[in-house]
């Protein structure tokens, strides 16, 4: 065991999946000798060799049509898009080619391909840097969208999705990067992808969130045990899509009440679907509505003003008082 960032996991999940199989490759926008711009591919060219770590043009839509040739010819392929706002360049590669093509080829084709990308709030990007898109994803028949909160879940997601004949979209939130370190196994693991976890236990109400949100809802967590005597429990989604309907609703059953934090804009995200799960499968359970802490329907804003929009620990704990008001 060793301890390690989030970043250092990433690498290490990189560096013992390119030992493991001759097929995984890794590429992207300054990979290779740079190490890319967070360093998480560090080292890993001067290991494995320039044919399987490689620097591409800035073209996204290059980067992950290449990606889809090489996994529908056998290989794994590891693309890094170097901010998740460049996405756009690259939707159709990645939603109109990749994530339809075993319903196109009525099963004969696979494209078990991975798309790393950075995302997330509360590091003063330019714009376009810190835009979290996955609820534009999470919507796209065929695709996961995986979102580790810490380095142990980093390293076995990670290594899950490069071994998965699916299309995966992992997403590694910036602020995580460097904030914490934990025990992480120097073996290789897995972590199981479409499983979310109870990472507080609680008995008065739930609280569901994901990436740099799930520390938000904890603090806020503990805030409320210590003022108001409530127990929250903390759910880490980890996996957007598919999402883990049936972890949710153990835990409603024992709480009743709900609320969802995401750092994504309020309308049409991966909150409003996990309401609308909550409320198809266990509305009978449930005491009140289900509340969500977003920040408001806009742009992400420039720097000097992030951190009025997005949610804080203030924020939260008003939602829980709220949900359990009602």
């Amino acid at each position: 065991m060793t301890q390690r960032t989030m970043i250092q996991a990433i690498t290490n999940a990189l560096d013992l999946e390119l030992e493991r199989d001759p097929d995984v490759l890794v590429f992207g926008e300054d990979v290779g000798k740079n190490g890319g711009v967070f360093r998480a591919t560090d080292g890993l060219q001067d290991k494995h060799g320039q044919k399987r770590v490689f620097d591409t043009p800035l073209a996204e839509s290059g980067i992950l049509g290449l990606a889809n040739g090489l996994a529908l010819q056998g290989f794994r392929p590891v693309a890094e898009i170097q901010f998740f706002g460049f996405v756009f360049e690259a939707m159709d590669q990645l939603i109109g080619q990749a994530a339809r093509m075993r319903y196109r080829s009525h099963g004969r084709f696979h494209v078990p391909l991975v798309v790393r990308s950075p995302f997330g709030g509360g590091v003063k990007t330019p714009e376009m840097h810190s835009d979290s898109l996955e609820g534009l994803f999470a919507q796209s028949p065929g695709l996961r969208v995986v979102i580790p909160s810490n380095p142990y879940d980093a390293k076995g997601l990670l290594i899950s999705a490069i071994r998965n004949n699916d299309p995966v979209l992992f997403l590694e939130h910036m602020k995580l990067y460097r904030s914490m370190r934990m025990e992480v196994p120097d073996n290789a693991y897995t972590v199981t992808l479409d499983q979310a976890k109870v990472v507080r236990e609680g008995k008065d109400m739930t609280v569901i969130a994901y990436g740099a949100m799930v520390y938000t809802a904890l603090q806020a967590a503990d805030e409320m045990a210590k003022t108001k005597g409530v127990q929250a429990e903390v759910i880490d989604l980890r996996s957007l899509s598919p999402i883990d309907t049936d972890t949710l609703v153990a835990s409603i059953k024992k709480t009743h009440r709900a609320m969802v934090v995401q750092e994504a804009q309020r309308s049409a995200g991966v909150a409003a679907e996990v309401i609308a799960q909550i409320n198809e499968h266990a509305i009978y359970y449930l005491e009140g509505p289900v509340l969500r802490i977003t920040p408001p329907d806009t742009v992400y804003p420039f720097a000097m003003i992030e951190e009025e929009w997005i949610p804080d620990t203030a924020r939260v704990v008003h939602g829980l008082e709220q949900t359990l008001s009602l």
